[in-house]
């Protein structure tokens, strides 16, 4: 049973910088396609990033400068380190998880392409 949980959500101020991470079990990271997505009040859940085996990882353009994402095959997380946050950062923020590696960059940010899905973290970002 495939299972994620994501965790070190929080309130910070504009400006500041949060870690989230995303804890994988009943499936192996390195061999998983993994990404992170998040969802505004009233707007539909966007992928934020994502990483694929020993691929480059892929962002959304928006937020590339600001976001990294990476992960522990040993610990079998995956991270997304947050800088310069803003108030339209604020969110929930969900992982998701595939247990393939996938092709195409394209398909990386899509909702649809994961199977398994946390429960999420909320990040509050103040002005």
């Amino acid at each position: 049973q495939v299972q994620l949980k994501e965790s070190g959500g929080g309130s910070v101020e504009a400006g500041g910088s949060l870690t989230l991470s995303c804890s994988l079990s009943g499936a192996a990271v390195s061999s998983s396609s993994m990404a992170w997505f998040r969802q505004r009040p009233g707007k539909e859940r966007e992928g934020v990033a994502a990483i694929v085996g020993d691929f480059i990882p892929t962002y959304a353009n928006a937020l590339k400068d600001r976001f990294t994402i990476s992960k522990d095959n040993a610990k079998n997380t995956v991270y997304l380190q947050m800088d310069n946050l803003k108030p339209e950062d604020s969110a929930m923020y969900y992982c998701g998880a595939a247990p393939e590696i996938k092709q195409g960059r394209w398909r990386l940010l899509l909702s649809r392409e994961y199977k398994y899905w946390g429960q999420g973290t909320q990040v509050t970002v103040s002005s």
